[in-house]
């Protein structure tokens, strides 16, 4: 119990890193998915082809390759970010707002063409369709499978730590070192099963409000 004390400070401090890593990428990848999604089931047949190309590559490799990508092989094409976080962040939100884009493909594809007849009837622009008759309808066939996607990006802030980034597994395992024990990783275990926990809740508690389109 004494060491599990001494490392948390530090342990805490990486959790920090994760969270932010977490935050920004969601925030910024989700309505870039939403718009590339919209892009792969467009009419126009380049954007189309473009987006699922994109989707394909990105989908295709790890997330962890594209992440020294950025870091590391964009400096040979002329191209620098110096800042670790500015450069995870990059590589997160492509990665991310890739497989977003799928999900919300799938779900725009589920809607009925009735629906669209019907909002052309009713004298909606494509603008006004999107916004209330699909997105409302995607919302919620489309919740589980991001859901999952949400809990995975938690845990998928382990892998910062190629960059040199600092985050609660960079931590931990540099604490197991120092102290010659497995505890700190134990802790950081407990740490990530609460976070992916919260998750969870909330996004339980989130699918419960969306019910009423039941």
């Amino acid at each position: 119990m004494e060491l599990v004390m001494k490392v948390l400070p530090a342990l805490l401090e990486g959790t920090k890193t994760t969270m932010q890593v977490f935050c920004l990428t969601f925030i910024m990848s989700l309505p870039l998915g939403i718009m590339l999604g919209l892009g792969a089931v467009s009419r126009f047949k380049p954007l189309s082809v473009l987006v699922s190309t994109f989707n394909w590559v990105i989908r295709g490799t790890p997330l962890l390759l594209q992440m020294i990508f950025v870091f590391f092989g964009l400096p040979f094409l002329g191209i620098v970010i110096q800042n670790r976080l500015a450069a995870v962040l990059i590589a997160f939100v492509i990665n991310y707002m890739a497989y977003f884009a799928e999900i919300f493909r799938g779900g725009i594809q589920a809607i009925p063409q009735g629906q669209y007849e019907a909002a052309k009837v009713l004298g909606l622009s494509k603008i006004q369709t999107i916004r209330k008759i699909v997105i409302p309808q995607v919302v919620k066939i489309v919740f589980p499978s991001i859901g999952n996607e949400i809990i995975t990006l938690v845990k998928d802030t382990s892998l910062v730590y190629a960059v040199g980034l600092s985050e609660v597994m960079k931590a931990g395992r540099i604490a197991m070192q120092r102290e010659a024990s497995i505890a700190p990783l134990l802790v950081v275990a407990v740490i990530y099963l609460v976070l992916t926990g919260l998750v969870t809740i909330v996004l339980k508690l989130i699918e419960k409000k969306l019910s009423y389109y039941n």
